[in-house]
């Protein structure tokens, strides 16, 4: 078991560690780095990229965006994922080989970055595609709930297969605004009410399938909140925490992101995040914004271990998944 984790979880600049990465990531405030795209060249390098910064703290999480569609951050060596979408529109022709797709697509996913040291993807999305959110669109599975549910738990279980956890989001639910969170301060004016009974509906499905983190959406949700549902005690605790029964890892979404700049700076952000029930902060595209982070988060208690823990890949978790992964390509590169 980890002994205590710090709650920062942070970017690097580039395909090789810069001195000031260095200098980050030995900040006792780091428990997790995210990769993107700009970090990745091809499998040798993200090899070593992976190395040097287990060499430099062999605790920390590693993560990524690699939901599949457009939102995939490594490619060359890589299964070409669909947007979950697709898997979405066999679902209405056939959910059992929908289920059985949206697991293959775990196990590839899964399969694939532990053999490079990641330990999980920031995904499945569950929020619903209402139509209206371009930034959501194509990466949400469904526009129905019960559809949304049952693929995510079998996305889940795909994971889980390949030692993998999951990390559920948008919550409460990020498809019906059609603004960017990325650029803008979205606002759902809709009843909580309703809220609860579509868009959180699958979260039950997927925590009831392991689900071992959820990220909450930078959405102002007007008739519950003055502040986005990160910031939010009755989103994270009355609802997630109390409702649903969830007890796993909470992240926050990117602080740089407009969405979450309602509540001042960098440490007021992070301060927030924590009092409303966030366990990790993250924080990405913001060199100096990192500084004023960790700073910020020194001395803070560490994130629970039992949490944390659960969302390291190891072999122990691990299936032997080879004819697994085999198939489950196979079945990938037919959707595609």
């Amino acid at each position: 078991m980890t002994a205590g984790a710090g709650a920062a979880f942070i970017d690097v600049e580039g395909i090789v560690l810069t001195d000031t990465d260095r200098a980050h990531l030995l900040h006792p405030a780091v428990g997790g780095v995210i990769l993107f795209s700009r970090n990745y060249q091809n499998p040798a390098q993200l090899l070593k990229l992976v190395a040097e910064i287990r060499s430099l703290r062999p605790d920390v999480l590693l993560g990524v965006d690699h939901e599949g569609g457009r939102v995939q951050r490594f490619r060359e060596g890589f299964t070409a994922l669909p947007p979950m979408r697709r898997i979405g529109a066999l679902w209405d022709r056939d959910p059992d080989a929908a289920r059985a797709t949206a697991r293959a697509a775990g196990v590839v996913i899964a399969a694939e970055l532990a053999g490079y040291g990641i330990d999980f993807s920031f995904a499945p999305v569950l929020d619903l595609d209402y139509g209206t959110s371009a930034v959501i669109g194509d990466r949400a599975f469904h526009s129905d709930p019960i559809a949304v549910g049952g693929l995510a738990a079998a996305f889940i279980a795909g994971l889980a297969d390949g030692g993998m956890a999951a990390v559920g989001k948008h919550f409460p639910g990020h498809g019906y605004v059609a603004a960017d969170s990325h650029v803008d301060v979205p606002r759902d004016d809709r009843p909580v009410d309703e809220i609860m009974t579509r868009d959180v509906a699958p979260y039950r499905q997927a925590i009831a399938g392991g689900l071992a983190a959820v990220m909450p959406a930078h959405v102002i949700y007007t008739k519950a909140d003055p502040q986005p549902a990160g910031y939010s005690r009755f989103w994270l605790q009355e609802v997630l925490r109390g409702r649903l029964g969830f007890d796993g890892l909470i992240f926050s979404d990117d602080l740089s992101m407009t969405g979450a700049t309602t509540v001042g700076a960098i440490a007021d952000r992070a301060r927030l995040a924590l009092e409303a029930g966030c366990d990790m902060i993250l924080l990405c595209n913001d060199p100096k914004g990192q500084e004023e982070l960790l700073e910020a988060l020194r001395g803070t208690s560490p994130v629970t271990s039992r949490r944390f823990d659960r969302m390291r890949a190891t072999a122990e978790k691990r299936q032997s998944i080879d004819a697994a992964y085999r198939e489950a390509t196979e079945a990938i590169r037919r959707l595609v």
